[in-house]
């Protein structure tokens, strides 16, 4: 009789993180594409995250998730990272390579997802398509390469800092030159109007805000895009809805970035589109007790 395949150890590191849906989601990878992975959430203090992530790697795991505070110090922790993350300077996946592998590395795999959960799921190309990127945060760090990539005609990314947008978009010139992408930085009350992508990426979400802009950057039918998603997404959702646009959470993005780290790290890619449709069900089965 062979032995079981050893389990591989994994997780997502954040404060707070009770909350993530990662679990679910990697658990529902690893069955579908029969990986022998475990997956949990582990708790950081604010000022304790290099340590937290040290121990959790030193018991054997192979690779973690990060989530909000610490993108920004876990791009710092890895000896390589990928061009994405290179350019988002922050980084959501780690794996832990062994030294004589070259080291710890670390992605950014949260543009990618948007993208896909913008085009496969929603049926929406960027090609072509101006786009508005509310904020300047680690969120926008961490899609707007991805989103040049995707080719739209232009991007605009407001900030209440203007000066942070202008960082942002400094350090993105190169790729949007390349890809031909008329891309600057705005003001949050004067961004202009008639986008037909708007995605929020700021923390007016977290604040309890419908909207950190005027209804005028939205075309009729537009897509409006919170990356969050649960209770702190609803309020810019119905705004969006009332303003004539279709609203979506981010929920599809997190499934999609989760895909793409799982690829990360097991070099297999699973069908984001079941788990979604499962996650979706899951949480309105919650909502409705």
């Amino acid at each position: 009789m062979s032995a079981a395949p050893a389990v591989d150890r994994y997780a997502v590191i954040g404060n707070p993180v009770e909350h993530s849906r990662s679990p679910f989601i990697h658990a529902a990878f690893a069955e579908q594409t029969g990986q022998p992975i475990e997956y949990t959430r582990v708790l950081s203090a604010l000022d304790g995250f290099r340590d937290t992530v040290h121990a959790f790697a030193e018991t054997g795991a192979r690779g973690c998730n990060v989530t909000v505070p610490f993108k920004f110090e876990a791009f710092e922790l890895a000896a390589r990272h990928t061009p994405r993350a290179a350019l988002a300077r922050a980084a959501n996946t780690l794996r832990f390579d062994a030294v004589s592998d070259g080291g710890w590395l670390a992605d950014n795999t949260d543009g990618i997802g948007l993208v896909r959960d913008i085009e496969r799921n929603a049926g929406v190309l960027l090609a072509g398509r101006r786009v508005l990127l509310i904020g300047a945060g680690g969120a926008s760090a961490g899609v707007l390469g991805p989103l040049i990539e995707a080719g739209p005609a232009g991007i605009v990314v407001a900030n209440r800092t203007v000066e942070r947008a202008r960082d942002l978009v400094a350090r993105h010139a190169e790729p949007a030159s390349r890809q031909g992408v008329d891309l600057h930085a705005a003001s949050l009350d004067d961004c202009g109007e008639g986008f037909s992508v708007v995605l929020n990426a700021s923390a007016s979400s977290l604040q309890g805000a419908a909207s950190p802009v005027d209804a005028k950057v939205l075309t009729s039918g537009a897509l409006a895009v919170d990356l969050m998603y649960g209770p702190a997404a609803e309020g810019f959702l119905a705004w969006a809805q009332q303003h004539g646009a279709v609203g979506r959470d981010g929920l599809g993005m997190l499934v999609e970035q989760a895909a793409e780290a799982f690829f990360v790290w097991r070099g297999v890619r699973p069908d984001a589109a079941p788990v979604l449709a499962a996650l979706r069900e899951r949480l309105a089965g919650k909502a409705a007790h």
